[in-house]
């Protein structure tokens, strides 16, 4: 495995987490090939919105990290900001990017 995509699947991992964290779910279950159930799939979707919107990586590169299609990644980043209308909701997302822009750094670091 290249070094960019080990680096792109490790903050896939960590944005998994912390959406399987505040989700009651993990994030291997998260990060399976396999859909998954309603609550699966909206874990995901906010994991890939993190990854994006969080970690700054391109589509593409969330795409490849999460062994999922270009447009699939798309189609999750507009249905959570489409969810960020509702107030509740944002704020909770908006937790758990800055945790995300915390602890990448540090993950980073560390390798």
């Amino acid at each position: 495995m290249g070094v960019q995509k080990k680096f792109d699947r490790n903050h896939a991992y960590l944005a998994a987490s912390l959406a399987g964290y505040a989700l009651d779910l993990t994030a291997e279950k998260i990060l399976k090939p396999a859909r998954g159930s309603k609550n699966m799939v909206q874990a995901r979707q906010v994991a890939m919105y993190l990854t994006h919107v969080g970690l700054e990586m391109s589509l593409s590169r969330v795409a490849n990290a999460f062994e999922r299609d270009r447009s699939t990644v798309s189609h999750a980043c507009h249905k959570i900001e489409e969810m960020r209308e509702e107030e509740a909701f944002d704020v909770w997302l908006e937790t758990l990017e800055r945790g995300l822009e915390t602890l990448a750094p540090l993950m980073e670091a560390a390798s």
